[in-house]
């Protein structure tokens, strides 16, 4: 007869907590701070909405989901679709090579005459991140000046075009693959 009333009075206890624990998730926190808890203990929170107006309808997904929440969201992991790159079977591991991991999804026609070096080698992760990010593109710093965190600033302004300092490499370079030598628009 204890024993049952002992387990009556912790499941009430438990029921108890749960309650306080959801009153004050409903009452004494914001959007961001409720989706915060509520993932550390549930997987498939959904984000926070934003009002109606903070995307326009005629956005593309990933940018929409930027001026919402401030991260652009690889679709995948955005849909907790993990095992979509990785291998359930084990440990953080994937469905295949890093280096071939994006190319199941991504389709990048490497026939140009220039192809960047990480494109070629299958390095995208070392500029995009593969789950989220506050930059565009899924990039892994902010796009000016991102390209030297590879390329010595010192070098290139030896090359005619980049003396003045300018960060801004995509304004005349591809970041992917070019016809044109230099990844040149």
């Amino acid at each position: 007869m204890d024993r049952r009333r002992a387990e009556s009075g912790t499941a009430r206890g438990i029921a108890l907590s749960a309650f306080v624990l959801a009153a004050a998730l409903a009452l004494g926190c914001g959007a961001t701070t409720r989706h915060r808890v509520l993932s550390f203990f549930f997987d498939g929170v959904p984000q926070p909405q934003a009002p109606a107006a903070a995307a326009a309808p005629t956005q593309p997904a990933a940018a929409a989901q930027q001026s919402r929440i401030g991260r652009v969201e690889h679709e995948p992991f955005a849909a907790k679709e993990c095992d979509s790159c990785h291998d359930k079977g084990s440990s953080n591991g994937l469905v295949v090579s890093r280096e071939k991991l994006c190319f199941q999804c991504h389709d990048f026609d490497l026939k140009a005459k220039y192809v960047h070096g990480p494109l070629v080698a299958g390095g995208c992760l070392l500029c995009h991140d593969p789950h989220s990010s506050p930059y565009k593109h899924l990039l892994r710093s902010d796009s000016d000046g991102f390209c030297l965190s590879c390329h010595d600033q010192r070098d290139l302004t030896k090359v005619d075009g980049h003396q003045a300092g300018r960060v801004d490499c995509t304004s005349c370079h591809e970041a992917h693959m070019s016809d044109k030598k230099y990844l040149l628009k």
